[in-house]
């Protein structure tokens, strides 16, 4: 069961301390900020994984303060290089899914909101990661890109995935990949 980590303080703005990712991806504004924060490394590693799904250029992400309804609250942009940054909410639907998705891949147990197993010493933990419709609002090209992203990181230990997919023609060639075929 995930924690729900804080109360949402309006659309698309939390508070500073909500960094634990949460089953809906709610909080994706907040969990930027603290991944570029915390670790340089995997945050530049999104922002590549982002490039690769995403229209348009994409020179980094970013969360930033931002005031919602007389609160304080964080939002996160998509830096365009010479183009204005880009709230992360306008993006299409298949890229913020593509954009969620990627930082559940690149997070594993420790930035997510979950309930580690007791008998299993911290350092290794691995993350479970069921996606059903995986590629749902995505094209091809992001589906592949998600896919090179997972055998990365499942090659790391960091995180399992077991996806369903429309067309599995998307996953040929990609090392450790089992395609399981359920016809009709």
């Amino acid at each position: 069961m995930a924690d729900d980590g804080g109360a949402s303080q309006g659309s698309w703005g939390w508070s500073a301390g909500d960094g634990r990712l949460r089953t809906a991806c709610d909080n994706l504004p907040a969990v930027l900020g603290r991944t570029s924060r915390e670790c340089a490394r995997r945050h530049a590693v999104l922002v590549e994984a982002v490039r690769d799904g995403c229209a348009g250029p994409v020179e980094g992400l970013r969360a930033e303060p931002v005031e919602l309804a007389g609160k304080v609250g964080i939002r996160a942009l998509v830096e365009r290089g010479a183009l204005p940054a880009m709230p992360l909410e306008q993006l299409g639907d298949g890229e913020l899914r593509y954009v969620a998705l990627a930082l559940v891949l690149l997070t594993g147990p420790e930035v997510l909101a979950m309930d580690p197993v007791g008998e299993v010493l911290s350092a290794r933990q691995v993350l479970g990661l069921m996606a059903d419709g995986m590629d749902r609002s995505l094209d091809d090209r992001q589906t592949r890109a998600l896919l090179e992203l997972a055998v990365r990181m499942v090659g790391r230990g960091h995180v399992r995935l077991l996806a369903t997919v429309r067309d599995a023609a998307v996953a040929d060639g990609l090392p450790g990949v089992q395609v399981l075929h359920l016809g009709v």
